[in-house]
C-alpha cells in the first residue's frame, strides 16, 4: 500500500470533497434560521421567547451530546462509517418540518437534525485535520467552516425569500430534501476513509502515552490549560450564536421589517463569518492562535452590542457583519488550536469533548436569552451575552499560551 501523505496539496481531491459535503451539512442548518421562530409565532401561536427558542435548546443538546460521541466513534470504527450514519438520520427532517402538526413535531425534528449534525460535522472537520497534516491546519479549518456557514447564509437567505414568496410551509424545506440526497450519496459514494493518515502523523509524531476516555475528556474541560480555554470560548462562542439565532429574527420582526429582510439580515451574520474564515484561518497559522481568539470575542461582544442599540436595518446589518467577523477569527482558529495540543492518537475525541461543550453554547445561549428576555426585555438578554462573550476573550488571556510555540515534534505528542 502507498504512503499515504500529508498536506492539502497532497489530497487536493478528497479535501475539496469534503468541502463541498460540509457546505450541505451547513445547508441543513440554514433551512430553519431565518423562518423557524415566525413559523413558532404564526403557526403555533408561541408567544413567550423561551417557548420559541426551544427548538434551539433541543438542537444544541442533542449537537453537543453526538459531537462527542462522533468523536469516539471516529476513533473506534472510523471516519466515513460516521458521517455516512449522519446523512441517514438527516433523512426525515425537512418532511417533518414541512408536515408537523405541532410545535412537537419541530422539536422531534431538531434532535434528529442536532444528531445528524454532531455526526457529519464533527467528521468533515476531524477528516480535513487528518489530510492536512500540522503546517495548514488552520487553513484547512478555515476553509471547512468556510464552506459550511456560508452555506448556512445562502441557505437562510434562499429559504427566507421563498418564505416571502410561497408561505412559511412547505415550500422551503423541499430544499432539505436536495441537500440530503445530494451530501449522502456524495458521502456513501465518493468519500474515502481517512484513518490511514492519522497512523502515518502518529509514526511522525511518535507514540503518545495511551489515554482512557475518561481522561481525554477531563484533560480538554479543565486540567490542560490550552485545551480548557478553547472548550469555554467554543462554549460562550455558540452560546451568542444560540441567542442571535433565535432571538435577532424576533427582534427585527419587532422593528417592523419584512421577511425578506429578516432573511438578508439572517444571512449577512453567517456570511461574514464563512466568508471570514477563508482569510483568518490560514491568517492563525502565521500570527498564532492565542490573540486572534481572544480578539475575536471582543469583536463579538461589540457586534452584539451594536444589535441591541439598533433601530433598523443598516445598524442591524453593521451589528450581524461585526459578529460574523468576531466569529471568522475565532472559530478555524480553535478547531486548528485543539490540533496543535491533542495527539494524532486521540485528537478526534479531544475534538469530540471540544464540540461537545462547543455545542452546548447553543442551549446555554437560547435559554438564557429566552429568560431575560422575557423578564427584562430582548435588549438586556443581549447586553448579557455580549458582557459574557468579552469576558471570554481574557480568560483566553490570561489562561492559554500561545499553542503554535512549541514546535518541537515531543511538545506536540506529549499526552
Amino acid at each position: 500500500m502507498t504512503q499515504p501523505r500529508l498536506g492539502i496539496r497532497a489530497n487536493l481531491g478528497q479535501f475539496t470533497l469534503l468541502v463541498v459535503v460540509n457546505a450541505f451539512v451547513g445547508a441543513m442548518v440554514g433551512m430553519e434560521r431565518s423562518i423557524l421562530p415566525s413559523i413558532a409565532e404564526d403557526e403555533f401561536d408561541l408567544a413567550a421567547k423561551t417557548a420559541v427558542l426551544s427548538f434551539i435548546v433541543v438542537f444544541g443538546v442533542t449537537k453537543a451530546l453526538t459531537n462527542y460521541v462522533a468523536g469516539r466513534l471516529s476513533d473506534r470504527i472510523g471516519r466515513k462509517h460516521v458521517l455516512v450514519a449522519g446523512w441517514l438520520v438527516a433523512t426525515p427532517v425537512p418532511f417533518m418540518l414541512m408536515w408537523a402538526p405541532s410545535w412537537t413535531w419541530v422539536l422531534f425534528a431538531n434532535v434528529f437534525l442536532g444528531v445528524s449534525q454532531g455526526l457529519t460535522w464533527s467528521t468533515t472537520v476531524i477528516m480535513k485535520i487528518d489530510l492536512a497534516g500540522a503546517q495548514r491546519r488552520g487553513l484547512a479549518m478555515g476553509l471547512n467552516e468556510f464552506a459550511g456557514y456560508l452555506a448556512v447564509a445562502v441557505s437562510a437567505l434562499a429559504t427566507g425569500w421563498i418564505a416571502a414568496t410561497y408561505g412559511l410551509r412547505p415550500a422551503p424545506f423541499y430544499l432539505g430534501v436536495a441537500y440530503v440526497a445530494v451530501g449522502l450519496g456524495l458521502s456513501a459514494l465518493v468519500v474515502r476513509e481517512t484513518r490511514h493518515h492519522v497512523s502515518a502523523e502518529s509514526r511522525i509524531h511518535g507514540a503518545a502515552t495511551a489515554l482512557t476516555a475518561r481522561q481525554i475528556f477531563w484533560r480538554t474541560t479543565l486540567h490542560d490549560r490550552n485545551l480548557s480555554s478553547i472548550s469555554q470560548a467554543g462554549l460562550v462562542n455558540n452560546l451568542n450564536d444560540g441567542m442571535a439565532w433565535g432571538l435577532f429574527p424576533m427582534v427585527f420582526a419587532a422593528a417592523s421589517l419584512d421577511l425578506g429582510q429578516i432573511g438578508t439580515l439572517a444571512a449577512i451574520y453567517p456570511a461574514t463569518w464563512g466568508l471570514g474564515q477563508l482569510v483568518t484561518g490560514a491568517w492563525s497559522d502565521r500570527v498564532g492562535r492565542r490573540w486572534l481568539i481572544a480578539s475575536g470575542m471582543w469583536v463579538q461582544a461589540g457586534g452584539i452590542a451594536v444589535v441591541a442599540v439598533a433601530d433598523g436595518f443598516a445598524l442591524f446589518a453593521i451589528g450581524g457583519v461585526l459578529l460574523g467577523l468576531g466569529t471568522a477569527m475565532v472559530y478555524p482558529t480553535l478547531l486548528a488550536a485543539i490540533g496543535d495540543v491533542a495527539h494524532p492518537s486521540w485528537r478526534a475525541s479531544a475534538v469530540g469533548v471540544y464540540r461537545l461543550w462547543r455545542d452546548l453554547g447553543y442551549a446555554v445561549g437560547a435559554i438564557l436569552a429566552g429568560v431575560i428576555a422575557d423578564a427584562l426585555g430582548a435588549p438586556a438578554a443581549m447586553w448579557t451575552v455580549a458582557a459574557l462573550t468579552f469576558g471570554s476573550g481574557l480568560v483566553v488571556v490570561v489562561r492559554m499560551t500561545e499553542t503554535m510555540a512549541p514546535r518541537t515534534l515531543p511538545s506536540i505528542a506529549a499526552p
